[in-house]
This record gives structure tokens, sequence and C-alpha cells, in this order.
């Protein structure tokens, strides 16, 4: 049985706030990084049931706070997308100093939108995993804002939200809702790398980011996998196995994907040696 050690580990992003983590070290060279959504936190589901699931088929799993979010340094702020592609970017950074092979990112709900952000600009990683990601990210803030949140916020420069308690949660600037505005999902799809492979894992009852925006991402990703996981709601709150079996099982296909590969070339190299010397 897999030996599995958590361990808690800091790094420091490029604006010298450090972000907290848990490692779940399996002793793998692999490693595959979690992101969570919107004002979430690493504790919260679905981020550890992955990470278990994964450390129990021997894969190493790290999952940690944005910026302003849970125990990590910095101020929540609304928008942020590519600041966060950037915070994720400082942890891959580390773990590759430290010899780790990063086999996939995941991210769910707005986590999944940092996710592809992340592999249209850097492509350095060769799995991608979008859990519930917003594809029209110009939709789903009347809720949160009202209805007449543009105005307000071109008149007051600002919206302080409220929870239904009416107790104060976080501001939005116009600056942060214009960073919002401004991140072209459909831009980033279309730049990731045709040779980086894309899971899209969406919910067919979820009530927060409809299910018809998973379609959008199989529209616009060249490689690209779609999955409906049916009844499932936002955070698949009944449907954690069958969310981590399918995230598990698009990991191990990859991975022994990259392990066959190898194992062609290092044949190839023996065979090229031999005729060399014949």
């Amino acid at each position: 049985m897999t030996s599995v050690e958590e361990r808690r580990i800091v790094i420091r992003n490029s604006h010298g706030e450090n972000l907290v983590g848990i490692l779940l070290e399996t002793g793998s060279k692999d490693l595959v990084i979690i992101c969570h959504g919107f004002q979430s936190k690493k504790e919260r589901i679905p981020m550890v049931t992955l990470a278990t699931t994964l450390g129990r088929e021997g894969i190493s799993a790290f999952r940690f706070d944005f910026a302003g979010n849970g125990e990590s340094e910095g101020s929540f702020m609304y928008g942020n997308y590519r600041r966060e592609a950037e915070d994720l970017r400082a942890v891959v950074r580390h773990f590759r100093k430290n010899q780790r092979l990063i086999t996939a990112i995941v991210g769910h709900s707005k986590g999944g939108n940092v996710v592809l952000l992340y592999s249209s600009k850097y492509n350095d990683v060769p799995t991608v995993i979008n859990i519930s990601g917003r594809f029209h990210l110009e939709k789903g803030m009347e809720g949160r804002l009202g209805k007449d949140f543009l105005q307000r916020i071109k008149q007051n420069g600002f919206i302080d939200v409220k929870n239904r308690e009416g107790q104060f949660e976080y501001r939005v600037t116009q600056e942060s809702l214009m960073d919002r505005l401004t991140t072209d999902i459909r831009a980033a799809c279309l730049s990731i790398d045709q040779n980086c492979r894309v899971l899209t894992i969406h919910g067919s009852m979820d009530k927060i980011v409809p299910a018809k925006d998973a379609l959008e991402f199989a529209r616009f990703i060249r490689n690209h996998k779609l999955h409906i996981i049916e009844g499932a709601d936002h955070e698949y709150t009944a449907h954690q196995d069958e969310l981590a079996t399918v995230v598990l099982d698009f990991v191990k296909a990859v991975r022994e994907d990259r392990n066959s590969a190898e194992r062609l070339q290092s044949c190839e190299r023996a065979v090229n040696f031999i005729k060399a010397r014949i």
C-alpha cells in the first residue's frame, strides 16, 4: 500500500505574497496541482476529495490557496483571473525546481478558468482538467451584484457585496469588474496547444454555471474531451466519488501514454545503437 504523508508548504508568488498549500506526498515524481474556485479554499470539496483519491493511487497532489483566499497572504479581489494564473505559475516553478514532473493542473469553477488561462500562456503542462469552469464570464454576475450593477459601479466606483444576513463580504471595484469582463476565455481556449490534453467535467444540474458552458469549451479547444456527470450540482455534493474517478482515470491514462512513449523511445535508441555497432 502507498505511504502517504501530508506536508504544509509555503510558496512566494511574484507579488511577494506567501501562498499556503498542502502537499499530499506519495513519493512519486509525478505531481498534480489542484486549484480552488471563487471565494473558496484548499479545504473545500472537491479539492480534498481529488487529492485524497490521487494519493491512494500513488500520485502526489498539491492543493493551495490563491492569494487573498484561505491561509494565503494578500487581499481578496473580485476578478483576478490572470493574477491567479500567475499564482499557479509560482507553484509550478517551485515544484519544477524540486525536480517534480507536473502531470496535470486541475481547477474547479473559477479555478477551471485559471488552469485554462495558464495553459494558453505557458503551454508547459501536458494535461489540464477544467471542472465546472465558466465560459461566458460576462454572465453570472447579477446574482451577486444585482441587475443594475454596471450602472451602480460606474456611478459609485464600487459595489459592496453582502451576504444573506446583510453582512459585508467583499468589495467589487470598477477595475476588478473590468478584469473579469476583459478576460477572454474563447481566445485562451484557441491558444491552447493541440498537444495539451484538456478534459472538461460539468454537472448536468449545476445552477451556478450552466452545463451548456461546457459545450463551448468543447467547441474551441482542439484536443478536448467532455464528460457530463448526470445529476451533479456545482460542487458535486452527492457525486464526489464519481468526479474523483473521472479525474483519476484521465490522469492515469495520460500518464500511461507518456510512459509508453518513453519506453518506445528507449527501444528505438537501443536499436539505433545496435545498428551503429554492426
